[in-house]
């Protein structure tokens, strides 16, 4: 008897230690502090209401539950980072970037940012941070890639940031995350690192090497057409000279010819006789010619060179 009576005081106890702990559970979780930097998303049974009133408020518990966002403006560093001594390096894979001309350069942003739809920002998406980082990301990159390297290193930094935050603005409008961009940056932008300058200086001696095989191979056509094209005019006309020379050698022989045959036919074995003499002088020019008179007893010589003479007296 004497035990189970204690039992039952410990019994008791425990209970009421259970129904003290409970009912401060119970008040502690009915009751939320909406601070200055945030505001409080409330779901109640999945269905989500924006708290932004500042201070102490009430809540249903165990049904309604609270969720903390902080609507500071935040930011994003792209291309570089800070170790815990506060010392910046560089982030390769994030800020090394190609320009119109086909050069590299080191670019670092910093993109700040404000929620300004707490729900959204939970429930549109599963991490709107990421996507924020690989908007601008995509943006700064087709950005600079419509600038040459020295305008982007130079003269162009302002019109970047321009465009870079133009664009965040209307990829996050369509993306609908309850985010709001509130400034994209330029902190620096720079030759790349040592081996990316190499790899860079290696492809510029590549292009300089092909302009240079191009402006040659230009200059030797530029050359070489004009004198292959003199040469064919020279062919050509030579060609015609020939031409002509050929035709009117062929006219001069036609009209001699003709001449002769109309001496032939008055005149045929004066015609013959000349034609013959002609002939052995041009074959035999030390030839002397025997004339037979036809009656056997005397045999005349004389040199071609003194019949000339003779006929022409």
């Amino acid at each position: 008897m004497r035990n189970s009576g204690k039992a039952g005081k410990v019994g008791k106890t425990f209970l009421l230690v259970f129904l003290i702990l409970f009912a401060i559970i119970t008040v502690c979780s009915s009751f939320y502090t909406v601070k200055e930097t945030e505001s409080v998303v409330i779901t109640t049974f999945g269905k989500a209401t924006l708290v932004d009133e500042k201070g102490l408020h009430f809540k249903i518990p165990f049904i309604q539950h609270a969720k903390r966002v902080d609507t500071t403006v935040k930011g994003i560093k792209i291309g570089y980072g800070e170790d815990s001594t506060g010392h910046t390096y560089s982030i390769e894979h994030e800020s090394i970037m190609i320009t119109s001309d086909y050069n590299f350069i080191d670019c670092d942003f910093y993109i700040s940012y404000q929620v300004t739809d707490p729900i959204k920002y939970l429930y549109n998406s599963d991490d709107p941070d990421i996507i924020l980082k690989n908007i601008a990301m995509s943006s700064i990159r087709s950005t600079v890639s419509a600038y040459t390297v020295d305008t982007a290193i130079t003269t162009g930094k302002a019109e970047i940031q321009s465009n870079v935050k133009s664009m965040i603005m209307a990829e996050l409008e369509e993306e609908d995350i309850g985010i709001t961009l509130i400034d994209a940056s330029i902190q620096d932008v720079e030759p790349p690192t040592e081996a990316v300058i190499e790899a860079f200086t290696a492809v510029e001696t590549a292009k300089q090497g092909k302009e240079s095989a191009i402006n040659e191979a230009n200059a030797y056509r530029n050359e070489q057409i004009p004198a292959a094209e003199a040469d064919a005019d020279r062919i050509l006309q030579e060609a015609e000279a020939a031409k002509t020379a050929r035709i009117n050698e062929a006219q001069g022989q036609v009209a001699r010819f003709n001449a002769e045959y109309e001496e032939y036919k008055n005149y045929p074995l004066i015609t013959k006789r000349r034609m013959f003499f002609e002939t052995m002088e041009e074959v035999l020019p030390e030839l002397k010619v025997v004339i037979d008179d036809g009656d056997g007893s005397v045999l005349k010589y004389y040199p071609i060179t003194e019949l000339e003479k003779a006929a022409e007296q």
